[in-house]
């Protein structure tokens, strides 16, 4: 029992591992302002996630599957075949229709704050492996050249190609 554990747990970290490796070759999509501090703009955010979610709240709305009718063919010897239908499908599922407005509503909120929405191109392998260990506290201004590594912890900096 013990050891099922401890290698569901290793196979989970290793996963979680691959998964951090993955999002290092991905651009970084964040709510930007140059000369803003990283932890004001977390802050800001939650504050907007908070504000729309109060504005909007959740909507969780019920809806089924699709129904299949799938034909199943049974031949016994002897006796011919014969032709069943199982159902598919029908199953119910839950979503919240607001999401998309919630979310909406968090961007307003952001772009009042001053913020917009950037994408940072991945560094170069030559850039990232001589890249510092610290993390962006205060971010820079975007220029052409600039690029962001990714840190396994989530965290990331912002450097210059050139």
């Amino acid at each position: 029992m013990k050891s099922a554990l401890v290698n569901r747990s290793l196979r989970l970290c290793a996963a979680m591992l691959g998964l951090a490796m993955l999002a290092a070759c991905f651009p970084l999509k964040t709510w930007y302002k140059p000369g803003g501090r990283v932890a004001r703009m977390q802050s800001d955010l939650t504050d907007c996630q908070v504000s729309a979610l109060n504005k909007v709240p959740r909507q969780i709305v019920t809806g089924l599957t699709p129904i299949q009718w799938i034909p199943v063919r049974h031949c016994h010897p002897g006796k011919g075949c014969v032709t069943t239908y199982e159902m598919e499908g029908g199953m119910p599922y839950q979503y919240d229709a607001n999401t998309d407005l919630r979310g909406r509503v968090a961007a307003q909120c952001m772009t009042r704050k001053g913020y917009a929405m950037e994408e940072i191109p991945p560094c170069p392998d030559s850039i990232r492996a001589k890249a510092p260990a610290g993390q962006t506290k205060v971010m820079p201004a975007l220029t052409g050249n600039s690029c962001v590594v990714r840190h396994s912890d989530g965290s990331w900096i912002i450097l210059n190609k050139g």
